[in-house]
């Protein structure tokens, strides 16, 4: 349909066209004045005509002061008959002068043939145009499985470069072999020694993945071509595996280079997971991508560098050696490094004198880089809806908790109970986890909303974290259940505004049990599920490897685990209760408390 209202319309505009110009040539002649014959025997009598040209039967007049008029004569007849039939004088006809005219080629190809060719030139047009748009189609048909590989370094934009790359101190030196392999590789050579083909970099969502891989496309002084997983595949057989020859073979081309799939695990999971068997497109295109990475046909100038953040489902076959051997791994930054990247991404705002890029640091545990990049945004979004020049600490400080939780809901009102019920039940988060050991200081309490929580107690650790112990656990699931104690001991009632705080410690001490075995009566054992169904996701888990037996023991263990916690944030509130009120008062009035108020409220 849409083809044919095409070519509809490329008719309609010629048809336009061709109008166009008929009508300019009649206007054109129609800018003359045109009087009757009668008009004109008067002004031949009158001796006021010097000439008439003749044009078929258009007569052009030549008046004695110059000006030319017009005049239509009868078909058939000449014009000298004509006019002495209408009343013109001999003699005075004589004395004018007579021309005929015969009528230009333009005029004849205009007003004769015209007509009748142009329908035939209609129809040849048409189906020229048909016939190129199938020999484009066709083309695009043989071109369906080129490679959709780009390469880098085309754009004028700012380049990143390593220095721009915080943290990462060891990833960037495991990549920096590579460039100075393709700089200089007689220097690896003479001792024997080959770069790895394939080099995968391992790690969460926003740790810089994508980012390192542009640096090394900028100081490799060779082509780097990038391309995601997922344009390898197609719903037709095959077109994969040929865009994979062909991205590899326009490598190897201009060797030396290095080829980047971004999330390869679109192409890279394991095979015999999906529902298509052997001829599943996805498995086509790994089993092509394996083959050009070391198969009979291996070309060490081309290195190809991969990023995902699920190693887990990658195919074996792709990470063993003389592949994908040598492996990145890109952790979340520490404080030092989350200072540095504050610092890169801050350069070109703006900063107050007061803002302190070591205490957002400080409160920013667990952020990836791009969560750091967003923070300093939503601080200067923040700073430019209160009309400042500047970003000042409280703007850096409002917006972590913002990324965390989401942006204050303060038309979310509650009524007078509900704001007393969240006082209480975030007084009782605090106070558990103030007097309880093993658990992290409190920064902030706060009964604004916040995205979907209705208030929050924010702990933040003092220093980074790698290992957690029990105790911490046990501490942890305590102060998870610190608010829903406070409401059952002060109103003898329970809300649902402790339900998102039963899953976090639900789902916790079901980890202590089956992962991290802290439950001394089911042991050191990690009772996991079976293998899980990679095409449907990990939500669809497979057989369990356990009995039921095991299956209750561990049911009861999570509840006892949580009983316990629940006991702990008992005794703690029963003891400081006078604390929880003052603590729950202030809240209603301030409705928020910083660290050192609620500290002198607590001390």
């Amino acid at each position: 349909m849409k083809i044919f209202v095409k070519y509809v319309s490329i008719v309609f505009l010629i048809l336009l066209a061709a109008t166009s110009l008929v009508v300019l040539f009649e206007s054109s002649q129609k800018e003359k004045a045109v009087i009757p014959l009668s008009e004109l025997v008067a002004k031949i009598n009158a001796g006021e005509v010097r000439q008439i040209d003749v044009k078929g039967e258009s007569l052009e007049i030549i008046l004695n002061n110059d000006e030319t008029i017009l005049a239509k004569k009868e078909v058939g007849v000449s014009v000298f008959e004509t006019l002495l039939n209408v009343g013109a004088e001999r003699e005075k006809l004589a004395q004018t002068k007579i021309e005929i005219k015969e009528p230009s080629g333009t005029m004849v190809v205009l007003s004769n043939v015209l007509p009748a060719i142009l329908p035939f030139a209609l129809i040849i047009f048409i189906f020229w145009f048909m016939f190129r748009q199938a020999q484009k189609g066709s083309m695009q048909a043989f071109s369906f499985g080129k490679t959709k590989a780009r390469l880098a370094g085309l754009t004028n934009g700012k380049k990143t470069m390593f220095k721009d790359v915080a943290g990462l101190v060891e990833a960037k030196e495991e990549i920096s072999e590579v460039v100075e392999f393709l700089k200089d590789p007689k220097k690896f050579h003479k001792l024997g020694a080959r770069i790895p083909r394939g080099i995968l970099l391992i790690g969460t969502p926003g740790t810089g993945k994508t980012m390192l891989a542009k640096a090394v496309a900028n100081e490799a002084n060779v082509p780097f071509y990038f391309v995601s997983g997922s344009e390898f595949v197609e719903m037709f057989v095959g077109v994969g595996a040929n865009r994979v020859r062909d991205t590899f073979e326009m490598a190897k081309k201009t060797a030396p280079s290095i080829i980047f799939i971004d999330e390869i695990d679109a192409v890279g999971r394991h095979r015999g997971a999906g529902l298509g068997g052997g001829h599943d497109e996805r498995e086509q295109t790994l089993n092509q991508i394996l083959v050009e990475m070391d198969g009979f046909e291996t070309n060490d100038a081309c290195i190809v560098m991969a990023a995902t953040n699920r190693p887990d489902i990658l195919d074996p076959a792709l990470l063993r050696p003389g592949r994908f051997d040598r492996r990145v791994i890109l952790d979340d930054p520490s404080m030092k490094d989350r200072e540095a990247i504050l610092k890169i991404h801050t350069l070109d705002k703006p900063l107050a004198k007061d803002v302190n890029l070591k205490v957002v640091a400080e409160r920013t545990p667990g952020f990836s880089g791009a969560d750091l990049a967003n923070l300093v945004n939503e601080g200067a979004i923040l700073a430019a809806r209160k009309n400042r020049n500047d970003i000042t600490q409280e703007n850096m400080l409002q917006a972590i908790e913002k990324v965390m939780l989401g942006p204050e809901r303060r038309s979310h009102v509650f009524s007078k109970k509900e704001k007393e019920i969240a006082a209480y039940h975030e007084a009782g988060h605090a106070i558990v986890a103030t007097f309880l050991p093993h658990t992290d200081p409190v920064h902030k309490v706060s009964i604004i909303s916040r995205g979907r929580a209705g208030g929050y107690t924010l702990k933040l650790p003092t220093e980074d974290k790698h290992l957690r112990s029990r105790s911490e656990f046990e501490s942890e699931l305590a102060v998870l259940l610190g608010g829903y104690t406070a409401e059952k001991l002060v109103f003898k009632e329970l809300t649902t505004g402790a339900s998102n705080d039963l899953k976090v410690a639900s789902e916790l001490a079901r980890k202590m049990v089956t992962q991290y075995g802290m439950s001394d009566k089911l042991g050191p054992v990690n009772y996991k599920q079976g293998e899980e169904l990679v095409f449907l996701g990990k939500e669809m888990a497979g057989e369990k490897l356990y009995s039921e037996t095991i299956a209750f023991e561990i049911d009861k263990e999570i509840k006892r685990l949580i009983v316990d916690g629940m006991k702990k944030a008992k005794e703690v509130i029963t003891k400081k209760m006078d604390t929880l009120t003052k603590v729950a008062k202030t809240l209603i009035e301030k409705e928020t408390l910083e660290q050192k108020e609620y500290f002198a409220l607590v001390k």
